[in-house]
């Protein structure tokens, strides 16, 4: 039989192994969420028509295309650097606050070169609150994005019965979607940070 100092130590050998394990993925997970952050930012598929639309077109958080009446060709407008042509100040307002989601989860990417130079567990709660950041930002861009739909370009495409939080005879696609989601992955990520930071600081200070 082992004695008790034996099993303790096998004990927190494996509790290093775990934790370890367990960061490496929160920080792979980190990463996919970036990714998932950017492509909502740039992607213009956030609202788009149906078969019941005037018009053919979608919408994103800057850039657009509607479908012109006579030919049904899709005239595209929208930069992100140009806010006057941009189609709502709802979709201004929204843009800034998922590109400060994007940017906040970019950071918090950053953060990993600090595991080098801090405290581990310091670094994982400091990831924790931009993610938290990161999600709270994301929301209210969510959230203020459909003001934007009494917009005369949406109503253009999505019909007159179209207005505020109404979508009229469009539909949300997938970005929008896709942004809906990243909302809770950004709070399970930032929950699992502080889950990990605590724990490393539970750990016995030979582990450090």
């Amino acid at each position: 039989m082992i004695s008790a100092q034996e099993a303790a130590k096998i004990y927190h050998t494996n509790y290093v192994r775990n934790a370890r394990a367990v960061g490496i993925l929160w920080q792979i997970l980190t990463t996919v969420f970036a990714v998932i952050t950017m492509v909502v930012f740039v992607q213009p598929y956030w609202i788009g028509d149906s078969i019941e639309t005037p018009q053919s077109g979608y919408f994103g958080l800057f850039h657009y295309c509607v479908g012109n009446p006579v030919s049904g060709e899709l005239i595209c407008q929208g930069k992100m650097y140009d806010f006057d042509s941009i189609a709502s100040d709802a979709f201004k307002t929204a843009m800034f606050f998922v590109g400060s989601s994007m940017l906040l989860v970019l950071t918090s990417i950053g953060c990993f070169s600090l595991f080098f130079f801090k405290n581990t567990g310091t670094v994982y709660k400091i990831c924790a609150w931009i993610q938290l950041a990161a999600s709270a930002t994301m929301s209210c861009g969510c959230m203020i994005y459909p003001d934007g739909w009494d917009s005369p370009e949406v109503k253009r495409m999505c019909g007159e019965r179209t207005d505020s939080y109404t979508l009229g005879n469009c539909t949300i696609r997938w970005a929008f979607v896709l942004a809906m989601f990243s909302i809770v992955d950004a709070l399970i990520l930032s929950f699992l940070a502080f889950t990990l930071g605590y724990r490393q600081d539970a750990l016995l200070p030979e582990s450090g």
